[in-house]
């Protein structure tokens, strides 16, 4: 049976230093003899605490601008070797080399590398071979060493070497050891994700932390969120979030980033049923949510201005699970505190613009996100009849939102407002009724409204509806082989028809 092991010798090499004075401290205080090199080794020299140089270990000094300064057997022998093998013990009498019971290495920062420059020869150059190797080494042995390569991790270990009087059970270091391929499968993963951008010939995501939920879509499922929530949202009051919360936070989210203007939508199942651009938050407040005022119950409101005292009194009067903004003026949070379990968040920076993908059959499909913002030069006029300056802010406007609607969906717009919406429907004339029916219920008038579609249509029985309703102005696609179908029913008619050449399907 392996007995607890007495941490003797330990290898220092890191590139961040917070936090590393107090283990080195704790490691003095054991009687640990500490081997290390350049800064760290600075580092813990201005400490007033001794330490040998891993070049009089090795004979080498730290060449080739630092690319090698650990990769030698007495490095890695003291690692590797295994305590109860008589072979291995023989060897390191033979080759006098230390044995190192604790190693405290990280990795040079490739992610953070990448994310602030485009200079590929300083990525390169943050690519670490040493440290992974040693970790890597470390872990493999951990019957024998104990690996630490986690800044975070420093005081728990030096609290922990202080409590046990420098010694580390097995269970400790295969936890450890888990922790350290945990942390090399991440960086290499990073690593072979920049080198396969353009084509990448495997999928390999790395998404940490984990998050346990509640649970799943439903009770009977588990669920689980990989990734730095805090770094984009800041939770300010209310219960956990859900699985269902946070897909309708990511949906909120991503309509939201294409508004400029005071605009506030409502989410309901990754669906908007409100949303409404107007000059005050209040005002796009009050119509987003006059847009379907039934559905809105128990919604995900987003906002993309800070929410004001006049705004919040007016959201508490409304059960909602969910609300969403830059941030709370005055009175307003506390307003809104009212309710314990409502979920009061700030976001902290925009939507990430990386790929999507997605778990079907026995595999992954990846995709680019669809980022497409239309502005009224990129519109392709296809009637006789044209559009009012105030339907083209509108057909822009609903462009935008039946981007972000499930499939098949026909959103209509009026003054910047919803005002109907059909969304998921396997028929499109269906998402049209839908939306007419919407606007009936809430007491819209659709004369002069706009409608928008996320595909084109096959036949002119859509835009045929539409006129038929009081609609004279349509954004869609284009692109089928009976488009003249549908512009020749818009010129008798006096409809004013764009074409975007670009299809926005949500499935």
């Amino acid at each position: 049976m392996l007995q607890p092991r007495k941490i003797k010798n330990a290898l220092i090499s890191v590139f961040y230093k917070d936090g590393l004075d107090e283990l080195a401290k704790a490691l003095h205080g054991q009687g640990v003899a500490i081997y290390s090199t350049g800064g760290t080794q600075d580092f813990i020299e201005k400490l007033g605490i001794p330490v040998h140089k891993v070049e009089d270990l090795t004979g080498y000094p730290s060449i080739l601008g630092g690319r090698v300064k650990t990769l030698h057997p007495k490095v890695f022998g003291g690692i590797l070797a295994r305590r109860q093998n008589e072979q291995d013990k023989q060897e390191m009498n033979e080759y006098q080399i230390p044995y190192f019971d604790l190693v405290v290495v990280d990795l040079y920062p490739f992610e953070e590398t990448v994310k602030s420059t485009t200079d590929e020869s300083a990525i390169i150059e943050k690519i670490d071979i040493g440290g992974v190797s040693l970790i890597r080494a470390a872990a493999k042995n951990y019957n024998d060493t104990l690996i630490v390569c986690d800044k975070k991790d420093f005081s728990e270990v030096a609290q922990m070497l202080t409590a046990q009087s420098g010694e580390t059970s097995l269970e400790q270091r295969r936890t450890f050891a888990g922790k350290a391929f945990h942390v090399t499968s991440h960086y290499d993963g990073l690593i072979f994700n920049y080198f396969e951008r353009e084509s990448p010939r495997a999928f390999k995501a790395s998404v940490l932390p984990a998050q346990a939920l509640r649970y799943g879509e439903n009770p009977h499922q588990k669920g689980t969120f990989y990734g730095p929530l805090n770094e984009i949202l800041e939770q300010l009051h209310g219960k956990e979030l859900s699985y269902n919360n946070l897909l309708d936070v990511d949906a909120a989210l991503n309509l939201m980033g294409d508004f400029t203007e005071p605009t506030v939508a409502i989410i309901k199942h990754n669906n908007p049923c409100g949303v409404a651009t107007r000059p005050t938050l209040a005002q796009a407040y009050t119509d987003a949510l006059a847009g379907d005022p039934v559905s809105a119950f128990g919604g995900i409101i987003v906002a993309n201005r800070p929410v004001d005292e006049t705004t919040a009194h007016e959201i508490d009067k409304l059960f909602m699970e969910v609300l969403i903004a830059p941030g709370y003026e005055g009175r307003a949070l506390e307003i809104l505190k009212s309710k314990k379990n409502r979920v009061l968040l700030v976001q902290k920076m925009a939507m990430p613009q990386g790929k999507l993908f997605r778990s079907i059959l026995n595999g992954v499909v990846e995709q680019d996100r669809d980022t497409v913002i239309l502005k009224a030069e990129n519109l392709k006029h296809v009637t006789q009849s044209a559009a009012t300056p105030a339907q083209i802010e509108d057909m822009l406007f609903a462009d935008s939102i039946v981007k972000h609607t499930k499939s098949n969906t026909i959103v209509l717009a009026k003054n910047r407002q919803l005002i109907g919406i059909g969304a998921g429907q396997t028929s499109r004339v269906d998402a049209l009724k839908n939306a007419i029916a919407k606007a009936a219920e809430f007491g819209f008038d659709l004369n002069g409204a706009v409608m928008s579609s996320d595909a084109f249509f096959p036949f002119p029985d859509c835009v045929e509806i539409a006129g038929n309703a009081g609609i004279t102005a349509v954004i869609q696609p284009g692109g089928s082989v009976k488009d003249d179908l549908s512009v020749a029913y818009c010129n008798e008619h006096h409809i004013a028809m764009y074409f975007t050449g670009i299809r926005h399907f949500k499935h």
